[in-house]
């Protein structure tokens, strides 16, 4: 029996439904959907699937449909606030208009309007968002008063009332909990604890993505792999500090259950949809899909496994997975936290970073060896993952960076040095996307829509950054071959180039990116480098790990100390030990200034 009731017919992100647009003298509608997004399967469901609307759609439009975590270009480029997104955009990309979720009602009065603007303006009705403008970055010093107004910013947004920063809907923030485990203690392990009160799921473990509420009520249920993974990693730091279990059984809860749901066998997959409906009943499914359009490892839905996964690998969030397994597997000798980083950084080193060091965004069997063809963008190109991306750059430097300090040189099972990886991943992203003010672009400068438009995240570029200044640090200690401390510097200019570009706005970044004041503070004092001639695991090694506070660089096996010997250095000032107690000591001495 067929099935004639009219559907939407959607078009993939590419070049062709543009084409196609233009040749038709249409406007482009996008839709913005995620597989974890109840409201975008709501809207499917009841706004989509009314064949009166999908006829409109059909007749009028060139109707395009994005997964917004395979494609983050475009979300960040047509995202109107929320998910889903409907955006209307003219054949060149330019928008229109745009909303969030429509209903039967809205809908149809939005189509009729659109409508009307193009045929009375044509391309004139679309516009280039602001934020794709292309001027030039507010630069400037890089000195104490940034990191010093974002720690005020952490008093100044405080809720004192129900903890963490700001009055209204709240989220978890776990890049400025880390700042504050440093700048404001008392609100950084206060606020963890609320988020494992409220975010954290207790039946089936991991974190729900934020809440509606400043009470931390009404959370959002969906599950996303780097939001559970950055919480993992704070909530580790939180474990370092003060060594409270009640810190420790969430990210070892959450480490359960990012194996247990949303392992595929080489990685980890991308999300989980909420296990309800918004009226409160179950998601069935008919079956498991497994396989999505884009050939690779895709949704599943079956009632067997309960609410959907997006079983997709995605190279950034599984590199921040690894960082914060390697973070949790410093602090405890946790050993399924180090087999599970450990694999991801295998199959990323494998399958998802070329020879000249490109970065896919997910895997795909089309992907060939180095990359992209040049001159085109994997963007544009349905078939292919998208390649070049800051976010996926910054992390994969990070995470190889961090195997380095928690797993030695001999980590991957190619046999290659982590910091190999690291350095490749890092020059690759320094010479294709810092551009000359220092600001990193968030991917290529080519793409269709207004993938072409620059757009320069603080937030990407603060990762880079700080994952730049991890890699000089560890470049300039294990690197015996000529130009190591060129290399070494040239990682540390990077970094500091890529926060001097905001450094003029230092007044105007808030508490959402306190990490920016992490890597200004770095940037404004020496590191504190503990470096251990012995093997990753030694003793001494063991005990650093522990002892050196979250932004300290720990380097075990360096060929300039000798076995059973440590030193900590800050600047010019160093000090050995033989003793973890030694060692509790010196470094000690030289946080204090000693």
């Amino acid at each position: 029996m067929t099935d004639d009731r009219t559907h939407v017919e959607w078009r993939e992100w590419g070049p062709a439904p543009f084409e196609e647009a233009r040749a038709a003298d249409r406007p482009v509608l996008l839709a913005l959907t995620a597989t974890w997004c109840d409201s975008c399967h709501e809207m499917d469901a009841e706004t989509y699937a009314e064949p009166r609307i999908a006829a409109n759609v059909n007749d009028g439009f060139v109707p395009v449909r994005v997964d917004v975590d395979r494609r983050p270009r475009v979300r960040e480029r047509y995202n109107m606030g929320g998910f889903p997104s409907t955006v209307f955009c003219t054949p060149s990309g330019k928008v229109i208009t745009g909303a969030t979720y429509l209903g039967l009602d809205g809908m149809r009065q939005v189509l009729d309007s659109v409508r009307d603007v193009w045929r009375d303006r044509g391309e004139e009705a679309g516009r280039i968002p602001r934020a794709l403008s292309g001027d030039p970055t507010p630069g400037g010093a890089v000195d104490e008063r940034i990191e010093s107004h974002l720690a005020g910013q952490l008093d100044e947004k405080w809720d004192p009332r129900f903890a963490g920063w700001g009055t209204d809907a709240k989220f978890p923030l776990p890049r400025t909990v880390e700042f504050a485990l440093k700048r404001a203690r008392e609100q950084a392990i206060e606020t963890l604890g609320v988020i494992g009160e409220s975010l954290y799921d207790d039946e089936s473990g991991g974190f729900y993505r934020y809440a509606e509420g400043r009470d931390w009520t009404d959370p959002h249920t969906e599950k996303v792999l780097d939001a559970n993974a950055a919480l993992v990693r704070a909530f580790a730091h939180g474990y370092l500090y003060t060594g409270d279990d009640d810190l420790l059984d969430p990210a070892l809860g959450a480490r359960d259950f990012l194996i247990d749901r949303l392992w595929n066998g080489t990685a980890f997959g991308g999300s989980v949809a909420p296990a309800t409906d918004d009226a409160g009943e179950s998601i069935d499914s008919e079956g498991p899909s497994g396989i999505d359009s884009e050939g690779s490892q895709g949704v599943e839905t079956s009632a067997d496994f309960g609410p959907r996964r997006d079983l997709t690998a995605y190279a950034g969030a599984n590199a921040l997975t690894a960082d914060a397994f390697l973070t949790l597997a410093s602090y405890t000798d946790d050993e399924t936290a180090r087999e599970y980083a450990t694999r991801v950084l295998d199959e990323l080193n494998a399958a998802f970073v070329a020879d000249d060091g490109t970065v896919a965004h997910f895997e795909t069997a089309s992907r060939g060896e180095g990359g992209t063809a040049a001159g085109s963008s994997p963007d544009d190109d349905p078939a292919t993952a998208p390649e070049l991306l800051l976010e996926d750059h910054a992390r994969v430097v990070a995470a190889f960076a961090r195997a380095r300090q928690v797993l030695g040189p001999d980590a991957l099972a190619s046999g290659r040095d982590p910091l190999d990886v690291a350095r490749d991943v890092a020059d690759r992203a320094i010479d294709a996307l810092q551009e000359p003010d220092g600001a990193f672009r968030d991917g290529p400068e080519t793409g269709v829509g207004l993938l072409d438009e620059p757009l320069r995240p603080l937030d990407g570029g603060v990762e880079m950054a700080e994952a730049l200044l991890d890699l000089g640090a560890l470049v300039g200690e294990v690197e015996e071959e000529s130009g190591a401390a060129e290399a070494s510097q040239r990682y540390g200019d990077a970094a500091h180039a890529g926060i001097a570009a905001f450094a003029g706005a230092w007044d105007r970044i808030g508490v959402q990116v306190a990490g920016y004041g992490s890597v200004a503070a770095r940037l404004t004092r020496p590191d504190l480098v503990v470096a251990v001639g012995g093997s990753a695991g030694c003793d001494l090694h063991r005990a650093a790990l522990r002892v050196a506070d979250h932004e300290a660089v720990v380097i075990p096996r360096s060929p300039a100390v000798s076995a059973g010997v440590a030193t900590v250095r800050r600047g010019e000032r160093t000090r050995e030990a033989t003793t973890p107690e030694e060692l509790m000591n010196a470094v000690s001495a030289l946080t204090r200034g000693e």
